[in-house]
Formats: C-alpha cells, structure tokens, sequence
C-alpha cells in the first residue's frame, strides 16, 4: 500500500487503508507474543519457579516479584524516549524486530532453570528481565501501528480482536504445554494421559522449562505475517538526528501534558489500574500453587479456562467499545475486577467467605472442592474482563492522541503503565515476605483497583 509524505513537517500517513490481510496479519502479533504471558509469566514458567527452583513459595514469590520490579522499571524509563525517536524515524518493524529477538533469546534460556538449584536463579532472572523488556517494547511499537490500519470507528473491535486472537494463541500453547510435553512427576503423565514429547523428563520438570523455548519459537513463527504484510512507514531520518529530535519533541509533549488535563488523568489512572491487573496476572499462577497445592497440570487447566473466557471477554469488550465507548468499557471491567479479588481474599483451602467448607482431597479429581471450584469462577471473571481492560485502554488511547505522534504517546502510555508497575510486585514481595504469608500480599491490589476507578472519573473522551 502506497505511503505518502503530507507537508513540510514530513508527517506521514498511508494514503489509504491497507488490505484486510494486512490488518490480520498485524492482528497475530498479539497472536505470537500471548504465549510469553500465559505460559512464562502466569501459569506454567512463574508457578514452577516458586514451587520447585525457589526454596519456598512464598520466597519464590518474592522473588519474582523483584525481578518484574526491576524489568518494569526499565521499560517505565525507556519506552517514551524510544516512542518518540519512532515518531522521527517513521519506522515500526525494526524496533519490533530488534526487542522481538530480546525476548526470543531471554525466553530460550528460561530451559536452563533447573529445580532445586538455588544458584542459577540470577542468571534466571536476569533472562526473565531481558525477555519481558523485549516483548513490552515491541509491543509498543505494534500498538502504535494501530491508527494506519483501520478507520478511527473501528478502533475498538481491532484492538478487542487483537487481545482476543491472542488469549486464543495462549490457549492453543497451554494445550500443547499441558497436553504433550509437561506431565505430573508422580505419574509421568500429560494432561492428556500421553508420556511427554521428545522425552522430556517429568522428574527434572524438563515440561515446565520447554515453556521459554516454546515461546520464542512460536513468537519467530507467528510474527512473520506481519512483518511480511502489514505495510511500515518509511524511514524519515537517520538515528541521530531522530535522537536529538525525539527527545526535543518529547520534552515538548511532557511540558504540554499538565494542560491536557483529561489526557493527563487517564494516563495516570492507567498508571495505577494497569499495575494491579499485571501483578494480579503475574501472581495468580502464584497464589493458586501455594494456597491449593496446584501443580502444573492443575495450573494450566485452570489457565485455560481463564484465556477462554478472556477470549470471548476481549471479542465482546471490542463491540462495547465502539458502541459506548472505551471509558465505559473501562470502568467497568475495573469494577469487576476489585470485586473478584476481595472475593478471592475470601476463599481459602477450607472456607468460602467465611463459611467452612471440605478441603481438597489430595491426589483428588480436579476442583473437586467448593474452595476451588469457587476460586475457578472468580478466576473466570479475572480472565473476562481482564482483556477488554486491556484493549479499551490502548482504543482510549488513540483516541485522544495527536495522529502523527501516537508512537510517543504510546511511549508515554507504557510509560504510566510501567513507571510505577516495579511497586506493585515490589509491595506484594515485601508484604509477602514481611507475613510469610501469600494472601496478605495479594491484598495490597484492592488499593491499585480502588484508585484507578476514583482517577478514571475525571476522564473525558
């Protein structure tokens, strides 16, 4: 598709929207970097981490939450100044395609994460930071691909599409982990009743370290139809002079910003909300682990239910969104959100809300008891809402930004939901080891819903 200089400022546009299969092949981006989320950060690399490379879960937990501290911290810092050199230089793919290759390679060295030796866990943390900076940065730059590929009418059901075509690619890799390669120690088994693929070792948890591997792989492989067909825009400036007039732009932006006042606030709700929702993601494999006893198996089960109610969630989230608009679409997956989580405070192993109930039988059917089956539903919300969260907030975004700057304020946007996104994981860490007590940090995400909501009030599209 033909992309064509407008005026003497050299901002750029395509001079028509690109074919439909441009638009799907954008689409499976989110398609080839959900796995890292679902299987790295939520429901099979996290949780196998805290209970089996960790001395203890709960000090697994802890130090999970340093390293994404630390991870978000950098791309807090970072993502701004890199959205606003894109903006100069015009270019999407090669950002992508370099930070792409960050987590390709983070995520590969995940495999060598052992159980039980304490030793490595450094060097693997240190791949976890390497592999979450390169999927979030790239992200920024897909997103900001967004307003060249669709009518500004039609935002909404692309981005929902997007978060849901890439809960679906999360499914699809929780089946293959569960079903063939990942089996339970004690009966050498796949969910599925088959003994692993290429030999994978139940013993050594060889199941639970392919995940990284997996993950880059599938990332190498669905990421091409992008690059291949989605068009760019073409390069504007060399780095240089796109550093020097990125940042003077950037600077630029960060003065104007206290004037855009409803901007501003939505940026900084974004800021908090967004903090809550990653650590809940982040911790939910967690918690479940420690409190149920959950191994793998058990995880990713109910990981997949969580992606398919977070698929239909985000599918349906992107209609609501271009008919009501994204703030509605926001506040109230919020809202239900922090009404999950105080439920979720609620249950534990023999209680429902107060209200004794049998515990799990072990080595029992799988969410035979109440507590779990309980847990399963609210997981369930968590996961509905969770994407059309997601997808109306970058819809929200674009918006409200100025066209031929979007990368940047998609810098800024990951900016506000990073900056602070070190303190969420930080507090639960803290809280966490400071209790012994896992429940007692997941509470402290009741505070980042609650504030979101208030700040949320005052945006106006």
């Amino acid at each position: 598709m033909a992309v064509t200089a407008l005026d003497a400022g050299d901002t750029t546009r395509l001079k028509a929207y690109p074919p439909r299969s441009a638009v799907i092949s954008w689409i499976f981006f989110d398609w080839a970097a959900q796995p890292y989320f679902t299987l790295i950060t939520t429901f099979v690399f996290a949780p196998y981490f805290a209970t089996h490379v960790a001395s203890d879960p709960a000090s697994g937990q802890a130090l999970w939450g340093f390293a994404t501290a630390a991870s978000g911290m950098m791309i807090a810092l970072l993502s701004p100044v890199l959205g606003a050199i894109a903006d100069v230089t015009g270019r999407r793919k090669p950002w992508i395609a370099a930070f792409g290759a960050m987590l390709v390679i983070g995520a590969a060295l995940m495999w060598f994460g052992r159980p039980g030796e304490e030793s490595g866990i450094p060097a693997l943390l240190v791949a976890y930071g390497v592999a979450t900076v390169g999927v979030e940065f790239a992200t920024v730059f897909n997103n900001a691909m967004m307003p060249t590929l669709v009518p500004p009418d039609r935002i909404g059901r692309l981005s929902g599409t997007g978060w849901a075509t890439g809960y679906i690619g999360g499914i699809l890799s929780l089946i293959l982990v569960l079903g063939f390669l990942a089996a339970s120690p004690e009966s050498g088994r796949t969910l599925f009743g088959f003994k692993p693929l290429f030999g994978l070792d139940p013993a050594s948890h060889q199941g639970d370290r392919i995940s990284g591997p997996l993950t880059g792989v599938w990332f190498v492989i669905f990421v091409l139809p992008m690059f291949l067909l989605t068009p760019d825009y073409p390069a504007r400036s060399r780095l240089r002079e796109a550093l020097r007039t990125g940042l003077s732009e950037l600077r630029q932006t960060l003065a104007e910003l206290p004037k855009q006042k409803s901007l501003a606030a939505f940026l900084l709700a974004n800021m908090i909300y967004t903090d809550g929702l990653v650590s809940l993601f982040a911790f939910g494999g967690i918690y479940a682990a420690g409190t149920f006893g959950w191994n793998t198996i058990q995880i990713g089960t109910f990981g997949i239910i969580l992606a398919i109610a977070g698929t239909f969630g985000g599918w349906f989230g992107g209609k609501l969104d271009d008919a009501f608009g994204p703030k509605h679409v926001i506040t109230g997956s919020i809202t239900i959100l922090l009404t999950a989580i105080v439920a979720i405070l609620l249950v534990s192993t023999d209680s429902i809300f107060f209200i004794s109930v049998a515990p799990p039988v072990p080595g029992g059917p799988l969410f035979a008891s109440a507590a779990e089956r309980a847990y399963l539903i609210l997981g369930c919300c968590i996961g509905a809402v969770g994407a059309p969260l997601q997808a109306a907030s970058r819809s929200l975004l674009i918006r409200m930004a100025p066209r031929d700057r979007v990368a940047q304020y998609f810098g800024l946007f990951a900016l506000t939901g990073k900056v602070t996104s070190f303190i969420g994981p930080l507090l639960i860490g803290i809280v966490t080891a400071a209790t012994a007590s896992q429940k007692a940090g997941m509470a402290t995400l009741v505070l980042f819903f609650v504030t979101g909501l208030v700040l949320l009030a005052r945006v106006r599209e």
